[in-house]
């Protein structure tokens, strides 16, 4: 993991505050074993896809990191503007998105958000219909290493604004 001085806020801006621990350095084999599942995951999946899976979990899980990583990444990418906005109003912005897009969408929720103890059979069909097995099976791993570096993220408070694209690949 880059490490990062800290920067002042712009005039008027609040403070950054600094990470609460510099995990990856701490637990290098842990960090590097992330980085190898993120890599296995993401196997046979579109990275437009991809990227739109990793920002809508990160919303959901108030991970500022990585919506920053992962909404630069989609940016360099050539993922548009507009589309990275409505993500998190998908709902109500739909035909910005594909079907198998918006499918991916639903699964990241039910798979992020288990509130209720399940993925719903409607949810999953509809994935299932979308993606080829092995696709969808790399898509559920996907989501769900994604949603273990919010955990990262959002647990040391990594703080945003200083990624680059290429700086870490995960």
């Amino acid at each position: 993991m880059t490490t990062h001085t800290h920067h002042p806020a712009p005039t008027g801006n609040a403070p950054e505050h600094p990470a609460r621990l510099q995990w990856a350095e701490l637990a290098p084999d842990v960090y590097k074993a992330m980085v190898r599942l993120d890599v296995a995951a993401r196997k046979g999946l579109d990275p437009t896809l991809l990227e739109l899976v990793k920002i809508r979990a990160s919303q959901l899980n108030h991970c500022a990191f990585c919506l920053d990583m992962h909404s630069k990444d989609a940016l360099a990418a050539g993922e548009s503007v507009e589309r990275i906005v409505q993500l998190s109003a998908w709902e109500e912005s739909q035909h910005f998105y594909t079907e198998k897009e918006l499918a991916a969408i639903r699964l990241t929720e039910a798979v992020t958000v288990l509130t209720d103890g399940f993925v719903p059979d409607e949810v999953y069909a509809n994935a299932a219909k979308h993606f080829e097995e092995a696709e969808l099976a790399h898509l559920v791993a996907a989501i769900t290493t994604i949603n273990a570096w919010n955990r990262f993220g959002v647990t040391f408070r990594l703080p945003p604004g200083h990624y680059t694209p290429g700086d870490i690949k995960h």
